[in-house]
Order: C-alpha cells, then sequence, then structure tokens
C-alpha cells in the first residue's frame, strides 16, 4: 500500500515520495521523478579480458532518467572495471553500450563525455593550486578576443550551475584549502559543466564525513530531480538503502541479478553480494587480558601549526585485549598513531611496548620492538604503488635470509611468500606479479593486512612476546565479507595473546570488535568503557565533551 509523502530537503525543495512497506515493514523512500520511457544507459552482454583474467563476464546494466542506480559487489568483484568501460577509460573485449537508446563505440572519456557521461573518481583529479573555478572550467575553457582567457565569464557560468544543483562554492576558493566534501562537489561541478546527463560515482562516501555523507545524498536527490541519472558504485548496503532506487549486483566479476532497493533487505544485498549469509555480528569469547603490551603516559604531541593535539595523553592496551580508539575525526587520533609508530616526534612523555621505551625511535626500531600496523592511509604509508604485490609483502623483511643473500633477492622465496598471503587473504586477482596500484583499494588493504598480521605471527614466534597491532580504519574501503573477515583476524590476533589497538571512526566498528573502548576528546581520553556495556548515546556524549567515565 503506498502513502503520499512530501520530504524537505536542503538545497531541494519538497520532493515527492512513496513510502512502502518493504518485507521487513520497514518504511522505505521510492523516487518520483525516474522516467521509465526512458533509458540513459544500456549495457549489453559487456565482456573484459585483462590476458587470461575476466573482469567482467557478460553483463547486463540498464538505468533510467532520473534514477539512482547502485553497482554493487566485494572489492575486485569488477565494478569499477565495468564503469571505465562506460567512461571510455577501458574498451570491451564483447558486448554493447546504448547511450540513450543509440548505439555508441566509447573509444575514450571525450567520446563519453560528449556523450554525456560524466566520472567522479574515488582519488579525485584536481590541481590543489589551482582555484575551484579553475579546475572546473579546465580543458573546456572559456575564452573571449584573440583566445584570452575570460575569467570572469568562468566564475559566472560555475556560480550559475553551483545554485541550479545546490552545490554551494566558493570559486575562487583554493582547491587545497577546502574540505574533501567540498573536493568532491568540484568533479561533481566539473561533470556538470561538460554536460552530464549521467554520472558515475566511484565509491563517493568512502572519505567523507557523516554529515558531507548526509549533504552528497541531498545533492544526489537534486541532480534526479533535474533530470540527471547517478550511478553510484560502493558496498556500503545502508547507503544503498538510503539513495539508490535499483540496485545491481556483481559478483566475481558475474551479474548476479537487478533488484529493486525497496523490496530487499540489506542481509540480502549482503548475502546476493558475498554468495552466503554475512554475521554483521562479530563472533568472539570473552577477552582475557594478561599484561601490559602498550603503556603511554602523559603524551603530548604538537601537529604542524605546533598545537599540542594529543594533550596529556595515558593509555594502557593489555596483552590479550582489543582496545578501541572511538572519537570524532580531528581529536589527536592520526596524531597519536604516527607518535607510536615513529611517523611523529613527540614533545614529552612516555611510551613503552612490553616495559621497553620507544619513545621518538625511528619506525624501523618500532617495528623490531613489537609494533605492527595497519595504516590510515594505504597510499600514503601502506604499500609503494609501482611495486608489486610480492614485492609490497616483504618490504619489511627483504634483507632477511629467507628472502636475500648477500644483497640478491630470493624472487621465488618471495613469490611463494605473497602466493600464501593471496590465499589465506583472498587477495584478487591472485597474481603475485600485479602492481599494487592495478588493485581495488579493498584488495590493496588486504594485502596490508595479510602482510602485518603474517609479521605479527613471525616476530611473536622469534621473541615469545606479545605483539601490539595497531589497526587505523582498517576496513575503510572494504566490502562485508572483506570487513567480516578483517574482524575475525582482530580478534584472532588477541586470541593470540597479542593486544590490538583499534582506531575507527566507524562507532559500530569500535563497539562490535573492541573489549574496551577509550573515548578521545581534544587529544586526552575522557574515559574508558567497557564496550558490552555501553551505547552509542553515552559513547557519542563522551566524545562530544559530555560525562567523562573511568
Amino acid at each position: 500500500m503506498y502513502y503520499p509523502f512530501f520530504k524537505y530537503t536542503t538545497n531541494v525543495g519538497y520532493r515527492i515520495l512513496s513510502i512502502k512497506k518493504n518485507k521487513e515493514d520497514s518504511v522505505s523512500m521510492e523516487n518520483s521523478y525516474i522516467d521509465y520511457n526512458h533509458k540513459s544507459i544500456q549495457m549489453k552482454n559487456i565482456t573484459k579480458k585483462f590476458g587470461d583474467f575476466v573482469a567482467n563476464d557478460n553483463i547486463n546494466l540498464t538505468v533510467h532518467k532520473g534514477e539512482v542506480h547502485a553497482l554493487l559487489g566485494e572489492n575486485g568483484a569488477g565494478k569499477s572495471t565495468l564503469m571505465n568501460i562506460l567512461y571510455g577509460l577501458y574498451t570491451p573485449t564483447s558486448g554493447e553500450i546504448h547511450i540513450n537508446e543509440e548505439l555508441v563505440n566509447i573509444e575514450n572519456p571525450s567520446v563519453a563525455i560528449s556523450k554525456g557521461i560524466g566520472m567522479v573518481h574515488q582519488h579525485f583529479m584536481l590541481i590543489g593550486t589551482f582555484t575551484v573555478a579553475q579546475n572546473i572550467i579546465l580543458g573546456s575553457e572559456t575564452t573571449k578576443f584573440m583566445g584570452a582567457l575570460d575569467m570572469n565569464k568562468a566564475i559566472k557560468d560555475v556560480e550559475e550551475i553551483s545554485k541550479r544543483y545546490g552545490l554551494s562554492i566558493d570559486p575562487m576558493a583554493k582547491v587545497d584549502d577546502i574540505s574533501v566534501g567540498m573536493q568532491q562537489r568540484v568533479e561533481i561541478l566539473k561533470a556538470l559543466y561538460r554536460g552530464a546527463e549521467t554520472l558515475i560515482l566511484d565509491e563517493p562516501t568512502a572519505v567523507l564525513t557523516p554529515q558531507e555523507i548526509t549533504e552528497l545524498i541531498n545533492i544526489i536527490e537534486n541532480l534526479t530531480k533535474q533530470g540527471k541519472s547517478v550511478i553510484i558504485i560502493t558496498h556500503k548496503l545502508k547507503e544503498i538503502k538510503s539513495v539508490a532506487d535499483y540496485c545491481t549486483v556483481i559478483r566475481r566479476g558475474k551479474y548476479i541479478d537487478t533488484v529493486k532497493v525497496s523490496e530487499v533487505t540489506e542481509n540480502d544485498l549482503a548475502e546476493m553480494m558475498v554468495g552466503r549469509e554475512v554475521n554483521f555480528k562479530v563472533d568472539k569469547d570473552e577477552a582475557k587480558p594478561t599484561s601490559t603490551v602498550l603503556k603511554i603516559d602523559n603524551l603530548i604531541v604538537k601537529d604542524s601549526r605546533k598545537i599540542n593535539v594529543v594533550d596529556g595523553l595515558s593509555l594502557e592496551v593489555k596483552a590479550g585485549e582489543i582496545l578501541g580508539i572511538a572519537g570524532i575525526d580531528g581529536n589527536g587520533q592520526s596524531e597519536l598513531v604516527e607518535a607510536l609508530t615513529g611517523l611523529r616526534k613527540a614533545e614529552s612523555g612516555v611510551i613503552q611496548i612490553n616495559g621497553k621505551d620507544i619513545f621518538n625511535n625511528t619506525p624501523k626500531q618500532i617495528f623490531k620492538k613489537g609494533i605492527k600496523n595497519i595504516p590510515e592511509d594505504r597510499h600514503k604509508r601502506g604499500l609503494v604503488l609501482d611495486y608489486t604485490v610480492a614485492e609490497n609483502v616483504v618490504l619489511q623483511n627483504y634483507k632477511k635470509p629467507e628472502f636475500s643473500k648477500k644483497g640478491i633477492l630470493n624472487q621465488e622465496a618471495i613469490r611463494k611468500k605473497a602466493e600464501e598471503i593471496i590465499e589465506r587473504f583472498d587477495v584478487r586477482p591472485n597474481d603475485p606479479t600485479a602492481k599494487s596500484r592495478g588493485l581495488s583499494g579493498g584488495n590493496q588493504q588486504k594485502i596490508i593486512i595479510g602482510r602485518e598480521v603474517t609479521n605479527i605471527e613471525a616476530a611473536r614466534q622469534n621473541s615469545n612476546d606479545p605483539q601490539l597491532l595497531i589497526a587505523t580504519q582498517p576496513t575503510r574501503g572494504l566490502d562485508v565479507g572483506a570487513i567480516e573477515f578483517v574482524h575475525k583476524s582482530l580478534v584472532e590476533q588477541r586470541d593470540a595473546g597479542n593486544a590490538v589497538l583499534l582506531v575507527s571512526l566507524e562507532l559500530d566498528e569500535v563497539m562490535n570488535v573492541s573489549d574496551r573502548i577509550a573515548v578521545i576528546y581534544e587529544g586526552k581520553i575522557v574515559g574508558i568503557v567497557d564496550a558490552k556495556n555501553t551505547n552509542e548515546n553515552e559513547l557519542g556524549m563522551m566524545m562530544a565533551g559530555g560525562d567523562s567515565h573511568e
């Protein structure tokens, strides 16, 4: 049964929606802007091979005018490959593409743009020293007499498009000086400036704050109101439920199904994506903490502005427990981890691992003394992108006798090690010689996690001392199946008698995985609570600087 419903959204106006009871009796919203008589995009029987590897196997996709269509799949399932074909970055091995029901041959992005296709990549393609307006018009510059750049008209055009689509932004702001969410707006405006009718968003919420995600959903709603079609590449089920009309699921390069989002549950989507039932709850026994592995006392760390962002922080993490750190982004989490791993000098305080002082030691010294790190930024800190998977697997250990002799690398031993990690951690494609740059973000993360877990296991075997695993945003960019695997890996390290420090902006993750939760606010630990006995309200209050608990 349907009921008329009016929802007011920022910069959108009143949007007519209908409410329908799905099979879980939850309320779901349906987009009234879809024109089912107008097929904006049809991809028919698309196959893409890279050598012997089949990235896309006979996939079909239909998107209507005014529709938000989610493309769901595991890391490495072939989602980005399919959209890169639509955008002209790859040519299909076989299959057809129809735009507005006309057969087209998209040889390159210029053709795609001319046909009304725009794409916002996961990693933005902006020039930081240029202004917003300069980035938007780059390559499509407005000129006046004698070919001179008409910057005033360009700024006026940008302002007009911004206003039309509810994308308020300062055209004169330098890109380096604006937030990630605003940079994403610039990328969207770039596409719209070039006449995009269908917008592809690749993992659009991966680096956004909750507030920016809400703003993005409002923007998407406004785009559909204006007759635009939006394709979202994602594996975040909650966001699919909140914004998408239809969802096409791809698994291991094969088409699984296209479903109406209002008629399926998150569990349904997860099961279609990974091919099995997914356990969203972390299975773990009661923690049995023993000795103190990490001790921090009155630690002070300054940021680049010379301001105390870690301000007298004290904390202990014990062997046999997972201690989660919860906090709003920007309260000193990143700087704390950098000080613990030797990437940033601390001003004063105590940092000990198994009773040994590691204060301002080098990263190499800290690694040897017992701290292994899954870094926040996998591209900047986790991998050398132009190295192969095998080379990245032995980054910290290539000088060990098993991997080199007299300065000559044992390529066979390195390859074998990489193959073990690939198999154990389900890295795709399963090619140790593949460049890390060419893997999906999720599979890049699996390489890092696999490397650090095996590093811990080797160190524990050699020294018998419990190790500390620091996991910072360990599931960022991962699908639900991979998240389940990562959480299980963290619990396994805990159960093996090691200590785990989990730093995550995902409150659900912190509550689900941790045994104890330390809340950080303005560079201090304002309270530590038992994960079993707390709730989001209590943690949220503490994260905002409310009542502390000890």
